[in-house]
C-alpha cells in the first residue's frame, strides 16, 4: 500500500497537465465538428478549433511519456532528474523493442495472429509508461551509488543508472514478448463470452474497461465492443449511420453507459473528495479534481481524475468502476442510446444525437442527476468510512503545518535530528513529503525519540522497525536538505 500511495503521488505533477488538454480539445471540437465527424475544414474558427485540438491532444495522446517521467523522477529518492532520464530509457527499449513491426520480424507466427497483432500495436499505453518509470527510479535507488573499476569509473555512480536500467528492460520486453499477448488474448475471449449477455454483459463490460484502465489493457476489450474484430462495431457501426436494425444487437448499447457516469457521476465523485479534503488542503483538491471533473463533463477525457486517486485508493477505484457497470445496465435498460467518436463527453452527445442509432438523449438528464447524487453518496461514504487517502487527504495532520523549531538553522536542527536517530551510519534512506522527514533505518534500538523532539519537532512518529517520521513543518524541505548534507 505504501508503494502504491507513493506511486499516486509521483503521479500527480503529469496529471495535473492534463485537465486543460482536455478543456482544449472540448473547444476544440465545439468549433470543428470536423476533426470529429470529418470533413473538410475550412473558415477562421473551424481552424481555430482544430488548432486546439492538435494542442491539447498533444499531451493527452503522450500521457504515458508523461508518466515516464513523473513516476521516474517522483520515485527516486531526492527525486533526482537522473531517474526520469533511466526511466525514458526503459520507455524507449520497451517500445521499440515490443513495437509490431520489430516483434513480427523476429517472430512471423505473431503477424498471422489478429489478436497478437493488436496487442502489440497498443504497447505504448500508461501502463508501459509506469513501469518505464518504476524501472528508472528503482535502478536510481539502488545504483546511483554504484563504484566501478577504474577503467569504467567514467560510468561509475548516476551515469550507470541508465544502463543498468536498459538492461533490465530487455529482461522485461522479453517477458512481454509472451505474456502481453496472451493476457491480452485473454481479455478478448471475456470479451466475447459477455458479448451475448445482453444488458448484463454490457455492464459487466463498463465494469472491466474503467478496472483495465491502469494497465492499458482495456484496450482488448474495447476492440471486441467498439471496433469489428469479433463483428460487433458498436463504435463504428454507430458513427456510419446504422441503426439496430442493421446490426444483431442494440446499437449503442456499449457507449450509452459512460455519459452519465463521466458527464455527471465524476463531477458528483470529485464534489464528495473535495468536501472530504482536509480544511489546509481543500484548495490543492479542488484545483486537481474540479478541473478534471469539468474536462471529464466537456469532452470526456477521464485520465487526470482516474489516476489522481487510483493508486492512492485502490479499493475506491474498484467502486468507481462497479459504478460504470452499474449504470451501463440501467442505461441499457431505460432505452437511452448516444454514441462517442473520441469520449463519453457533451460534446459527443451533442454531435450524436442526430444519428440514427441515437434514442431517447433527453434522459441524460435524470440519468444525470441519478449517477451525480449516487457517484457522490458512494465516495462520501467511502472515503470516510475506510479514511481513503483521496487527493486532500494524505497523513500529514493541519497542525503539522504550525511547527515552531528550536531555531532557523537548519544544519543544527538537521544535526540534532540526525544524532537522535543514530547517526548517518543508521540512516539508509531520506525522502520528505510537506511536513515529514520520511526515514528508512536499520537499526531501531539507536533511536531516541527524546534528542529528536530536542531539536522542537513536533513529533516522531515510526510506523515500523526500520521506519522513522519526524513532524518538522513547512520547513520540512530546508532541514531536509541540510540532512542529506550531513548523510553525505
Amino acid at each position: 500500500m505504501k508503494f502504491l500511495q507513493k506511486l499516486g503521488k509521483s503521479l500527480m505533477l503529469p496529471v495535473a497537465c492534463l485537465p486543460i488538454c482536455g478543456l482544449l480539445m472540448g473547444i476544440g471540437y465545439l468549433l470543428c465538428p470536423a476533426t470529429m465527424q470529418g470533413g473538410d475544414i475550412t473558415g477562421f474558427l473551424p481552424l481555430v478549433g482544430l488548432f486546439l485540438v492538435k494542442a491539447g491532444a498533444a499531451l493527452i495522446d503522450n500521457m504515458a511519456l508523461l508518466f515516464v517521467i513523473g513516476v521516474g523522477v517522483g520515485m527516486s529518492e531526492d527525486n533526482d532528474g537522473t531517474g526520469g532520464v533511466a526511466a525514458l530509457a526503459s520507455w524507449l527499449m520497451i517500445t521499440t523493442l515490443l513495437n509490431t513491426g520489430f516483434v513480427t520480424t523476429i517472430m512471423p507466427s505473431i503477424a498471422e495472429n489478429e489478436n497478437s497483432v493488436i496487442a502489440f500495436n497498443k504497447i505504448a499505453n500508461p501502463f508501459i509508461g509506469i513501469l518505464a518509470g518504476i524501472i528508472g527510479s528503482t535502478c536510481y535507488n539502488k545504483f546511483k551509488s554504484t563504484k566501478l573499476p577504474d577503467w569504467l569509473s567514467f560510468f561509475s555512480g548516476k551515469r550507470c543508472v541508465a544502463i543498468v536500467a536498459g538492461v533490465v528492460s530487455i529482461i522485461v520486453s522479453v517477458i512481454l514478448l509472451f505474456v502481453w499477448p496472451l493476457v491480452f488474448g485473454a481479455l478478448i475471449s471475456v470479451g466475447k463470452a459477455i458479448a451475448g449477455m445482453g444488458a448484463i454483459g454490457a455492464g459487466i463490460y463498463a465494469f472491466l474497461n474503467r478496472l483495465l484502465i491502469p494497465t492499458g489493457l482495456h484496450h482488448a476489450l474495447n476492440n471486441v465492443f467498439w471496433f469489428d474484430t469479433i463483428g460487433l462495431g458498436d463504435l463504428s457501426h454507430f458513427w456510419a449511420g446504422e441503426t439496430s436494425a442493421d446490426v444483431t444487437w442494440d446499437l449503442g448499447m456499449y457507449m450509452s453507459g459512460f455519459f452519465p457516469c463521466m458527464m455527471f457521476g465524476i463531477p458528483g465523485a470529485a464534489l464528495a473528495m473535495i468536501q472530504c479534503a482536509k480544511s489546509n488542503k481543500k484548495k490543492v483538491a479542488i484545483g486537481l479534481v474540479a478541473s478534471a471533473a469539468l474536462c471529464a463533463f466537456v469532452c470526456g477525457v477521464t485520465e487526470p481524475f482516474e489516476f489522481g486517486f487510483m493508486f492512492l485508493a485502490p479499493v475506491l477505484y474498484v467502486i468507481y468502476a462497479a459504478l460504470y457497470g452499474i449504470f451501463t445496465v440501467i442505461t441499457v435498460l431505460v432505452g437511452f442510446r448516444a454514441g462517442f467518436c473520441f469520449s463519453a463527453g457533451a460534446t459527443d452527445l451533442l454531435f450524436s444525437a442526430s444519428l440514427p442509432a441515437a434514442n431517447n438523449t433527453w434522459m441524460i438528464i435524470p440519468l444525470g442527476i441519478a449517477a451525480f447524487v449516487v457517484f457522490y453518496l458512494v465516495f462520501r461514504f467511502a472515503i470516510l468510512k475506510f479514511d481513503l487517502k483521496t487527493p486532500g487527504r494524505e497523513d500529514d495532520e493541519e497542525d503539522e503545518k504550525k511547527v515552531v523549531l528550536s531555531n532557523d538553522n537548519y544544519t543544527e536542527v538537521a544535526s540534532i535530528i540526525l544524532e537522535g536517530l543514530g547517526g548517518k551510519g543508521n540512516v539508509t534512506s531520506i525522502d520528505n513529503c510537506i511536513t515529514r522527514l520520511r526515514l528508512e533505518i536499520k537499526d531501531y534500538t539507536q533511536v531516541d525519540e527524546k534528542k529528536i523532539k530536542s531539536a522542537g519537532v513536533s513529533g516522531v512518529i515510526r510506523p515500523s522497525k526500520t521506519s522513522v517520521q519526524v513532524v518538522v513543518g513547512t520547513k520540512v524541505q530546508f532541514v531536509a536538505d541540510e540532512f542529506k548534507k550531513l548523510c553525505k
